[in-house]
């Protein structure tokens, strides 16, 4: 078959059964068509077509023929689209990017020939990318990007033709060349296929195949969810792979399945069985009792016997304001845009992976215990890796499969999810019902609260969404208790600020109540109960805002707006033991560490610690991270990772510095210094490292306020403008930081409006398993956002930052809770904010 790519005739032999896509990508080597949904829908694997956008993972390769194919890579990386993608940081973890790119650059090219250097609207621009997600939600500066090239102001030739970007793989991620695992292929490589339960809770017996297997299961035998892993096969290609799969022959037992909490089968009937139990949280497990398939309470309590009193005797008083109320949230899929992978290969007892992770140097440690090897036996690296949100901190089912066939088939091994396995087993946040009692005495002080959390984790335990209202709104007495409700269906994971949004959807809407009940303002009442200096700060901002200080009476026609408001505090974690290297190398500085960049930046915040401390260029500086062999780096989780390797990179510079003395770096070749954290002057809450992780002393905090536009005939929820005030301390790269939060938004909203987890009530199979049934914000979807930062009280921490893309997130489902009461008259009290139950309430 003939067609043009990106300028060139080709001529190649095509399958059947291939699309476009696995043309580009497998023959052609053209890896920035990226695939991640396989269903048209989410916009990455996006080629022209005669100059036409067109799905090619939909678009069948003998549709190819006679067409002229552009690709990313045929843009050239001059299209003053790419330029303004990298001006205007237009991506953060870069795995859906192509796709925008070449979508943009078509729209750009149209609009530019009809309209000239006219601006196009939000709304134009909005319809032209309707069909890309991007799960980190770099959406504000897309629009800023498109809009700029529009207007010409990236023409070459004109100020914006050359840019340096703020974002140092800016480059690699427009033009398509950044390798995600999904991309490796190695010599003689296999790809491989996992063999998933379709029953919700089984015993397994034999499994037959005729050829290598590897066995996947626990320790039991007992797969306990729809989709559990049971094995895995390799095969030269995947169409392969899956023939073969679909040839394994396993044996059931089918057991009874725990699908509500009336159901009565012990999911784990053994001590031996729960200790298999996977993790909600991040972490250490609170202690709880075990009653059937109910673990709890966890109890985190201050004073909860006289909160509980003060309570109950409030029932009866009416000289004090009480609150009550149940708030629920739905199940919430992390779903990177780069679906979990791995490329596993041996050489000897030698273990090497290329791998999709957010922890390079846990996964080895945990890899170096599950196949008992020495740590200099395990090479990990994860050059770029599309997303985790929690997802991917772990040795997950795509590493073990891929280990295992590797080792059985002596060859490298690729597994890469499709988008059904992603959604089905690559991880959810749990949906929790929070029983909440707020009580406020004569004076309006707050005088005791009670939260009762019961988790929705599927077979995992430690939701932990109670735990974190231990830290917030002072010392007043408060009943804190966790409960897992444990059920047959896939597990809950940690997912950005795990246990904390469902845990403020119900306390900020509590005190929204309260503020209500008492005739005060909703941000001086929390002012008032909030002891956090800093966060006090943004309260006074957030006070004077027009958008707030402006809001009227929504009146009572069809389409009313409200604004409403949240706050949020966050732990400060950190990684004490975070090294960075700097060797001098033909006349640059090399940085290396072994953490890993998931679109938070931190390519960026190392090689600018780095070139400012040293008084460099920007291209005499390099970083190299995503390698296990390098320098111990942390885990991004937590939002630990920049409070740890930005005073490390600094301490690495640092004794950089003293070593050159009075010579230049062309003079110093090979000079090697290694960096360390240094400690806090105050020193942290924990004696000693959990884990790696120490919790620092204070909080980080996040104030808010959201304006929403509610049609009351429709139940349609819209989102028009978000402030967001976050006290982080200093933000070493702000662009990136501001991009990192209006994504944090932007996921909020998702979390408020449209995000949750289906599943068949009789089976516990996932229903909505693919990116059209599962609803993730896209780029019209997204409002107005201003990101104001307060970066003072953090004197006692080097560098004087830590982490905020967390605690960004966490309030923004609240404030659109507390936005939609206003406009309405009605509070919801279930997330996500469903049309059907919205005018259920107006109506009510």
């Amino acid at each position: 078959m003939e067609f043009g790519l990106n300028g060139k005739l080709v001529d190649v032999g095509v399958e059947p059964e291939e699309t476009v896509a696995d043309v580009l990508r497998d023959r052609m080597g053209l890896t920035g068509t990226k695939v991640a949904c396989g269903t048209g829908v989410c916009g990455t694997c996006t080629v022209l077509v005669d100059g036409r956008s067109a799905a090619s993972c939909l678009l069948p390769a003998g549709a190819a023929a006679d067409r002229e194919i552009t690709t990313v890579e045929g843009l050239g990386g001059d299209h003053p689209v790419q330029r303004a993608f990298a001006a205007h940081d237009a991506l953060q973890c870069g795995y859906c990017t192509p796709g925008f790119v070449v979508e943009a650059a078509a729209f750009v090219d149209r609009w530019r020939a009809e309209h000239g250097t006219a601006e196009p609207s939000r709304e134009q621009i909005a319809e032209a990318l309707a069909g890309h997600l991007c799960r980190c939600g770099a959406y504000a500066g897309i629009y800023a990007a498109v809009a700029a090239a529009c207007a010409g102001e990236h023409d070459e030739g004109h100020d914006g033709g050359t840019v340096t970007p703020p974002r140092v793989e800016a480059l690699s991620k427009i033009t398509g060349a950044a390798k995600y695992t999904a991309d490796v292929v190695l010599e003689g490589q296999l790809e491989g296929v996992i063999v998933r339960s379709p029953h919700p809770h089984a015993k397994v017996g034999g499994i037959r195949f005729d050829g290598p297997v590897a066995e996947m299961l626990p320790p039991d035998r007992v797969v306990r969810y729809v989709g559990q892993p049971v094995a895995a096969v390799a095969a030269p290609t995947r169409a392969e792979a899956l023939a073969a799969a679909a040839r394994v022959e396993v044996e059931y037992t089918v057991l009874p399945a725990v699908l509500s909490p009336d159901d009565e089968t012990p999911v784990y009937p053994t001590k031996e069985s729960r200790e298999w139990a996977p993790r909600a949280n991040e972490g250490p497990l609170a202690s709880a009792k075990w009653n059937g398939n109910v673990r709890g309470p966890a109890a985190m309590s201050w004073r909860g016997g006289t909160a509980g009193k003060r309570i109950e005797k409030a029932r009866d008083d009416d000289a004090q304001t009480l609150v009550e109320a149940t708030y629920t949230t739905g199940v919430q899929a992390h779903t990177c845009m780069e679906p979990h992978g791995c490329v596993a290969r041996w050489e000897g007892e030698e273990l090497h992976l290329h791998l999709s992770t957010q922890a390079v140097t846990r996964v080895a440690a945990q890899a170096v215990k599950r196949w008992k090897l020495r740590p200099e036996q395990v090479h990990i690296v994860a050059e770029h890796v599309g997303g985790g949100f929690g997802s991917k901190v772990n040795v997950t089912s795509d590493v073990v499969a891929a280990v295992e066939l590797s080792r059985l088939h002596g060859a490298p091994v690729r597994v890469v999810l499709s988008r059904p396995e992603e959604l089905v087993d690559g991880g959810t946040r749990p949906g929790v019902r929070i029983e909440l009692a707020l009580l406020a005495d004569a004076d309006g002080k707050l005088s005791a609260f009670t939260m009762d959390a019961h988790g929705d984790s599927g077979v995992s335990i430690g939701s932990n969404a109670a735990w974190h209202s231990r830290f917030f709104y002072g010392n007043a007495p408060r009943r804190i208790r966790d409960y897992d409700h444990v059920t047959n269906r896939a597990p809950g994971i940690p997912f950005r600020g795990p246990g904390l949004p469902p845990m403020l959807w119900a306390l900020e809407q509590g005190v929204d109540e309260m503020a209500l009940r008492r005739g005060e303002d909703p941000i001086e009442l929390r002012r008032r109960w909030d002891g956090n200096a800093k966060r006090h700060a943004l309260y006074d901002r957030a006070a004077a805002l027009p958008m707030w200080r402006d809001r009227t009476d929504p009146g009572d026609g069809r389409i009313r707006r409200g604004v409403g408001v949240a706050a949020a505090n966050y732990m400060y974690f950190l990684d004490p033991g975070t090294k960075v290297s700097l060797t001098v190398e033909q006349g640059a500085v090399v940085a290396r560490i072994a953490t890993q960049d998931i679109g938070t930046g931190s390519r960026s915040v190392i090689a600018e610690v780095v070139r400012s401390a040293l008084d460099l260029r920007s291209g005499q500086v390099r970083v190299e991270l995503g390698n296990s062999d390098h320098a111990y780096g942390p885990t991004s989780a937590s939002s630990c990772s920049t409070p740890s390797i930005a005073p490390a990179a600094q301490d690495a510079a640092d004794r950089l510095r003293k070593a050159l003395g009075a010579r230049s770096l062309e003079d110093a070749e090979g000079l090697h210094v290694v960096g360390r954290r240094p400690r806090d002057r105050r020193g942290y809450v924990t004696p000693f490292p959990l884990d790696h992780f120490a919790i620092g002393r204070g909080f980080s905090g996040a104030v808010v306020v959201t304006e929403v536009e509610v049609d009351t005939l429709l139940g349609r929820i819209r989102p028009t403008r978000v402030w967001s005030g976050v006290t982080a301390g200093h933000v070493y790269a702000p662009r990136l930081a501001r991009n990192q939060c209006e994504g944090g938004v932007i996921q909020g909203i998702g979390y408020a409006l449209y995000e949750q987890r289906h599943d068949d009530p009789a089976t516990g199979t996932v229903l909505t398993a693919n990116l059209e049934d599962y609803r993730i914000p896209g780029i019209a979807d997204t409002p107005e956002i201003d990101v104001y930062f307060h970066t003072e009280g953090w004197d006692h921490v080097p560098g004087r930052g830590i982490g905020l893309g967390e605690v960004c997130t966490m309030a923004v489902a609240a404030s659109i809770g507390n936005a939609v009461r206003h406009a309405t008259g009605r509070r919801p009290h279930d997330l996500p904010i469903r049309p059907d139950l919205l005018l259920e309430g107006i109506g009510a």
